[in-house]
């Protein structure tokens, strides 16, 4: 049920729609006497304010509206041109709507704006074929957007929080979590949860290919992992004083305060390397201590402690770098990991190029959805030219408005527009046999009747959205040309059609939406992330000889480079990420127990240790002592065979019998403890990914033998 803002949303909404198809169809039509072009400046509003909404405020949208202008006129003068065969017309759906729907990728705005950009093609390419009347066609579209434009403009929806504003006010309160008395954890992990990407307007989620977008959702991410860090740090008390943490916690939250700032007003940036060398001294001075006598070494807890200090130390640091690159549009420092931060150096161009070019494949859902528009479209129109229907816009604009990721949300939906249309259909017929050819009726019903329907339709449903539209599309025509009760009929039998079109396809094509492809992308993301851990660990357990910074690493192309290779890992995120927000907007079947926000925050989690510890996990020159190294590398193997387990019970693959086997009481130094940090954590995720893949066991089923997992201590 919509809330009392979504509410007032869809009915400012319904008003500058019903606005602005009225001041562009009544002049045009019975002051102009200019039926064509009054047509399409009615029905220019309705395309791009109320079928396909574009996100934001009133200023975000009309730029919108006024940079899709040109293409949209591209668009319907290409629909008039090819409405000459009926061929011509069906290639040319098929390649308008492949890229329209692919537009996707851009972001929310380019997706909102698309399914308008395709109407107007649709409108146009249908018969009569009438060359001599695109300028009519153009002027009216172009004045019904303008119209709408000055709707948006004069009563506009109140401006919501934009992405660095959020990402600001999360910083401070991890400024206050990492401050003396600090936060309460429940009110850290929730200011965290503000800044998801489910939970921010559409409109104000930094979902663009650029560099700044790309590190506003960078520097979510690591405020996020920062802010559940600190919540998970005051949880436990410490066992002992331990002053070098408390001194670097004052410099994560000077940061962070810092940041905040620099964020809201683009002035005062944080000292560059600052933190960093902060973080460099403290992990120094562990070094110093743990190697001191016996009895002057911190209790393992304390240093464990300190891991766990020092880890959200580097997620505050890539807040840093992030918030820089936003700010200025890329690094006024070096970048440091680079391979984290790939998209700092790279040219707007590059990086879109990046983002299409990842997306063409049969394994983005991005490519899916536009492949399976595009065949409905197409074969919608084949099939409305090949039958001849009367007014087979209609069509495809139930293929377009009906069609869902999933062939069972898709016949929901046509079910109850079919019910609609019909009790719209027998009111229509009603009111155009009652009213007859009095056109000063129809007149005085059409602005009132878009009102009602506009704003009804989105509140009540389906079924009364195509309803009450179907009033409005029969007192439009009525006072276009002559019409009787049969064009209910027609409308009735064309949203048939595209509704059995659009199912047709649905079934087809990919009918379970992202159920398969996330399962398939999720498990792909563990097995590559997996790779890092035994890399990673082999990086701490090299003999530094006096160097600072990890050995260099062997690549999958036998190349050398100085840290772990993530591109795969990053690039195999983005996939997971994308199947995953579809996912989400999908009704759920039987699958509602997965975790799979777990199995993002675990990618996530091997990523950023593969980079960091490496370069802050300095360890003694004559390298880690036996029982330290045998641990690491049995932890690391038992991990990536739990991965491997998970990622094959996702696809459904033989599943491996190994278990989490590894061998208790890890040596309490620097270095196996941030391993131990790093990886017991990972194994608690794994186990919590496990725990939803498996269902629990009904009151018949056998007692579950205990495996041998180990009891980690508590990260």
């Amino acid at each position: 049920m919509p809330t009392g803002q979504e509410r007032a949303t869809i009915v400012r909404r319904a008003v500058r729609v019903a606005v602005a198809a009225s001041a562009g169809f009544y002049p045009l039509l019975y002051g102009a006497g200019l039926p064509v072009m009054a047509l399409y400046a009615l029905f220019a509003p309705i395309a791009v304010g109320l079928l396909s909404p574009v996100p934001g405020s009133g200023r975000q949208r009309v730029s919108v509206m006024l940079r899709a202008l040109p293409p949209a006129l591209v668009l319907a003068t290409l629909g008039t041109l090819l409405a000459v065969q009926t061929w011509a017309a069906v290639v040319g759906m098929l390649a308008v709507g492949f890229v329209l729907a692919f537009a996707a990728v851009g972001g929310p705005r380019p997706a909102g704006v698309a399914p308008g950009l395709q109407l107007f093609y649709i409108l146009a390419c249908f018969p009569p074929y009438a060359p001599g009347t695109l300028g009519q066609r153009l002027a009216g579209l172009t004045l019904g957007i303008l119209a709408l434009a000055a709707c948006e403009l004069l009563l506009p929806d109140p401006p919501a929080a934009s992405y660095p504003e959020r990402l600001a006010h999360a910083l401070g309160e991890a400024a206050r979590g990492a401050a003396p008395g600090g936060v309460p954890p429940e009110q850290l992990r929730e200011a965290g949860a503000r800044l998801r990407l489910a939970s921010v307007p559409p409109a104000e989620r930094p979902a663009g290919a650029g560099r700044t977008d790309r590190a506003l959702e960078q520097g979510g991410r690591a405020v996020r992992r920062l802010l559940d860090q600190l919540a998970t740090l005051a949880e436990t008390q410490p066992a002992a004083p331990d002053p070098a943490s408390a001194a670097l916690l004052d410099r994560v939250s000077e940061l962070c305060t810092a940041c905040a700032w620099f964020l809201r007003t683009g002035t005062g940036p944080p000292v560059a390397g600052a933190l960093e060398e902060a973080m460099r001294d403290f992990q120094t001075e562990r070094v110093r201590l743990a190697s001191g006598p016996p009895g002057e070494r911190p209790p393992v807890e304390v240093l464990r402690r300190q891991s766990q200090v020092l880890a959200l130390a580097e997620s505050a640091r890539m807040a840093e770098i992030t918030a820089d690159i936003a700010v200025h549009g890329r690094p006024t420092e070096p970048a440091v990991p680079r391979r984290l931060v790939w998209y700092a150096e790279l040219s707007t161009p590059r990086l879109w190029a990046r983002r299409v070019t990842g997306n063409v494949t049969f394994r983005s859902v991005l490519f899916q959805n536009a492949l399976r528009t595009a065949l409905g479209l197409a074969a919608a129109r084949a099939v409305a030219g090949s039958l001849d229907l009367s007014h087979g816009f209609w069509v495809l604009l139930a293929v377009l408005t009906l069609g869902r990721t999933t062939a069972g949300a898709t016949w929901r939906a046509v079910r109850q527009a079919v019910a609609g249309n019909a009790a719209g259909a027998l009111v229509a017929g009603a009111l155009l046999i009652g009213l007859g050819p009095h056109t000063d009726a129809y007149a005085a019903l059409l602005a009132p009747v878009m009102l009602v329907a506009f704003a009804l339709g989105p509140l009540l449903g389906i079924a009364y959205a195509q309803g009450l539209f179907t009033l409005v599309v029969a007192t439009a025509f009525a006072q276009i040309e002559p019409v009787t009760w049969r064009l209910s009929e027609a409308r009735m039998i064309d949203v048939v059609t595209g509704s059995v079109i659009g199912l047709l396809g649905g079934l087809l094509a990919w009918p379970a939406g992202a159920r398969r492809e996330v399962h398939r992308a999720m498990a792909e993301l563990l097995r590559v992330c997996a790779e890092l851990v035994p890399v990673t660990a082999q990086a701490l357990l090299t003999p530094a000889d006096g160097s600072r910074a990890a050995g260099p690493q062997t690549l999958p192309d036998g190349s050398r480079a100085a840290g772990p290779w993530t591109l795969p890992g990053v690039h195999r995120l983005r996939l997971a990420e994308a199947a995953y927000a579809q996912y989400r907007t999908e009704t759920p079947g039987e699958d509602t127990r997965t975790d799979w926000h777990a199995m993002l925050i675990a990618a996530n989690h091997m990523l950023l240790g593969a980079h960091w510890l490496p370069r802050f996990g300095l360890r003694p020159e004559a390298g880690v002592g036996a029982p330290a190294a045998t641990w690491a590398r049995a932890t690391a193997d038992e991990l990536v065979a739990e991965t491997d387990r998970i990622a094959a019970e996702l696809t459904g693959a033989p599943k491996p019998v190994r278990r989490w086997t590894a061998p208790d009481g890890p040596p309490p130094t620097p270095l196996s403890v941030d391993l131990e940090v790093w990886m017991t954590s990972l194994a608690h995720q794994l186990t919590r990914i496990d725990s939803s893949l498996t269902p629990p066991p009904g009151p018949h089923a056998p007692p579950v033998k205990p495996s041998r997992r180990r009891t980690a201590p508590p990260d």
